[in-house]
């Protein structure tokens, strides 16, 4: 297969390998992407899935809590500019898709388009939407949203950056007051800083951890001075290694942000003795706007010139 510069290229944003890494990666895996990846950091050449995640397009995050904390949604509105993000006509129209999120009953974003909008019944969601769009003269897109409910507890929210994160956190505890709610708080901010993928390790899917345990291994085994270690050792170190990604990756392992002194599951336990009830985290849902997307690049002034017919 021919390999392009736009592959490299591309391999390289997602990777932060250098160039020469990555055309032997695409070489060796025939084009194939995925592998490409894995190739890279199989040779520890690449940090995993280092760009995956990058910011690309413009919009918010907003979330709707119910009065008693029991069922709540979040939601991700795209729109083409940083300029049309910050419009309040456009926020005014997220809160209301997020108000309309938290009383569907749709299973996926298709099925929530087709809905009746609520503040007009005469249009659905897909129609309100292109209603928006010729109003603020900008592409618009509903990109996802999710909705929880809770029956033991309460569910808290938290914006950060003005809409660039939004958190949803599922609290199970008997004990709703100010005191568990100001922790709820507190594990929110935790999720939008240090973006935990898990609650806790169980959460932890077995074909994961054994896809991750290779990629050690192969990362150690590259390395020529474990050429000659015995395999128990080998296996302490997959072990070490995997224990030290589980932590940064499960959110009640995590180094508290507010006290590094303790983790988030040790914060946790010393407010539920405060409060005279256990606290637990049963879920939470972290949207982070334009995560997984691509941001068109193109020249301001050629873009200008375009419009104005040059």
């Amino acid at each position: 297969m021919n390999i392009t510069a736009n592959m490299v290229k591309e391999l390289r944003d997602m990777t932060g390998a250098g160039m020469m890494e990555c055309k032997k990666a695409l070489t060796e895996t025939g084009g194939d992407m995925d592998k490409a990846v894995e190739y890279l950091r199989e040779r520890g050449l690449a940090a995993a899935e280092k760009k995956a995640g990058r910011i690309a397009a413009e919009g918010i995050v907003d979330t709707n809590v119910s009065e008693d904390g029991k069922v709540a949604s979040i939601v991700e509105v795209n729109c083409e500019t940083d300029f049309v993000a910050k419009n309040e006509k456009f926020k005014e129209y997220v809160a209301a898709v997020a108000a309309q999120a938290a009383k569907t009953n749709a299973a996926n974003i298709d099925d929530f388009l087709a809905e009746k909008w609520e503040l007009d019944p005469t249009k659905t969601v897909k129609e309100q939407l292109a209603s928006m769009i010729a109003v603020i003269g900008e592409n618009m897109n509903i990109r996802r949203f999710e909705k929880l409910t809770t029956d033991n507890g309460f569910i808290t929210s938290y914006i950060h950056g003005g809409g660039r994160i939004g958190i949803l956190v599922d609290v199970e505890t008997t004990a709703v007051n100010d005191e568990a709610k100001e922790a709820a708080k507190n594990v929110a901010m935790q999720i939008a800083a240090m973006n935990p993928k898990y609650v806790k390790r169980e959460d932890v899917p077995e074909d994961f951890i054994a896809h991750e345990k290779n990629i050690i291994k192969a990362q150690i085994m590259n390395d020529p001075a474990n050429s000659k270690k015995p395999e128990n050792i080998i296996e302490k170190m997959i072990e070490g290694r995997l224990n030290k990604e589980l932590k940064e990756m499960c959110l009640v392992d995590q180094l508290y942000v507010k006290d590094s002194d303790m983790t988030v599951g040790q914060y946790l336990e010393s407010v539920s003795k405060q409060v005279g009830a256990p606290i637990t985290i049963k879920r939470f849902v972290r949207f982070e706007t334009g995560e997984g997307l691509e941001k068109k690049s193109e020249d301001f002034a050629a873009e200008v010139a375009k419009q104005m017919g040059m």
